[in-house]
């Protein structure tokens, strides 16, 4: 087409081009109507722009803002390792202070600190937490270089829901972790689930969890773990599932889809996790060294591990029996009882009438009595007579009223959803 508008003589049409060739615009995508084929070369102009400069104040110093985690372990050399602050005498001013050292012997693993710090490391403020209360110990650089410490309070604290899901490759907490779930939160969810799955036998690989709970945060940080809300547990194929709601009695529980309670079951192991070293029936006593009826599950743990009731009772016995030595027998409904012998030392409060809730702590691992190392016996009994605590059919709590369970799945809708958004993430992540 410019050949054939250049056959005759056009000043302006010359000049119109010439003054667009001029601007560097390629002004060749006009195409006749009708002719798509009008032989046009279109060549695109690629500029290199300069890198915009910009001006940087150093004259201001201004400081940087760093936060950390107290890990477990953690000294006051080694959050200023981590928070990039290289001050000695500001090290050396909250260490010998009497509140610096009260302050420093009061840290908690999991809360946070935060700082302001100079890029050549000097401190401009650093700010930890005093014990579990509100107050903080704040520590801070003045105008004129001299470091000073007051109490402040702490910012207010928020809580979000979170949720997580991961596949079982060798053990719960190992799964747990690399989801980034709490340690509290996977403890949680190996209790709630631990009136249906026992983790020390019947856990595999690839089973799947799906969990969603609540963390408090401050100052953006995340301070601790709360609550479960709700949890999916797939164990061999077959699903578990539970979601917290306040039920008929005023007490929050955590409910089935179905509305039964597992806040009534028995849990399978008194222990959060350990070895079974003895199970039921008959054995070599390793004492007597003789043959004998076994008539409870032993399980290996360090002295001192704490030990849960199974379920609700109230203590029928808590005292030292020959061979049992420290035992706790728990009354329960149904004609059930449960035992737990060789403890080392019993939980405070611990009485004949005191009514105890499933989870509660009644006791810690030993080895008094007939015992030749610190473990855990444990019996279920039922009028009476021992059962094996492994396989004996437990009563489950009561289920919601048709009516009940209809307002229950109107009111938990909204989280038994987010089980699938959960698993749909899983799925797509494997």
């Amino acid at each position: 087409m410019p050949a054939q508008l250049l056959t005759r003589p056009r000043p302006w049409l010359l000049a119109g081009i010439v003054g667009v060739s001029m601007m560097g615009v390629v002004a060749a995508t006009a195409v006749a109507p009708g002719n798509d084929d009008a032989g046009i070369v279109v060549r695109p102009v690629i500029e290199t722009l300069p890198t915009p400069r910009v001006a940087i104040d150093t004259e201001t110093d201004l400081p940087f803002v760093h936060s950390e985690r107290i890990q477990p372990g953690d000294s006051l050399p080694s959050l200023f390792r981590r928070l990039n602050i290289e001050d000695s005498e500001a090290l050396s001013f909250l260490s010998t202070s009497d509140e610096g050292k009260q302050a420093v012997r009061q840290l908690r693993a999991g809360r946070s600190v935060m700082a302001m710090v100079h890029a050549d490391g000097r401190l401009a403020s650093f700010s930890l937490p005093v014990g579990n209360g509100e107050q903080r110990l704040v520590v801070e650089r003045k105008d004129d270089g001299t470091l000073q410490l007051r109490a402040a309070e702490a910012a207010a604290q928020s809580t979000l829901v979170e949720m997580r899901s991961g596949t079982i490759r060798s053990s719960l907490y190992g799964a747990t972790d690399a989801a980034g779930v709490p340690d509290s939160v996977a403890t949680q969810l190996a209790d709630i689930f631990g009136t249906e799955i026992d983790f020390h036998t019947d856990l595999r690989k690839d089973d799947r969890f799906s969990v969603v709970y609540e963390m408090v945060y401050q100052d953006g940080n995340a301070v601790r773990a709360g609550r479960i809300l709700a949890a999916e547990f797939i164990n061999q194929g077959k699903r578990h599932a539970v979601v917290m709601y306040r039920g008929p009695s005023g007490k929050e529980q955590y409910y089935t889809d179905d509305g039964r309670s597992l806040r009534q079951g028995f849990l399978r192991s008194p222990l959060e996790f350990s070895r079974i070293s003895s199970g039921f029936g008959r054995r070599l006593h390793p004492i007597n060294r003789n043959w004998r009826e076994h008539k409870g599950t032993d399980f290996a743990a360090p002295t001192g591990t704490p030990i849960k009731a199974t379920s609700d009772g109230v203590v029928e016995l808590a005292a030292s029996q020959r061979g049992y030595g420290n035992i706790v027998i728990l009354k329960h409904r149904g004609n059930i009882s449960t035992a737990y012998a060789h403890l080392s030392r019993f939980a405070t409060g611990m009485r004949k009438g005191k009514e105890v809730s499933q989870g509660d702590i009644i006791g810690y691992v030993g080895s008094t009595g007939w015992a030749t190392g610190p473990h855990l016996h444990y019996e279920v009994r039922i009028n009476n007579v021992a059962q094996n605590p492994m396989t004996v059919a437990l009563p489950m709590a009561d289920s919601l009223s048709p009516r009940e369970l209809a307002a229950f799945k109107r009111d938990t809708a909204d989280l038994r959803n987010r089980f699938a958004l959960l698993n749909y993430e899983l799925a797509r992540a494997d």
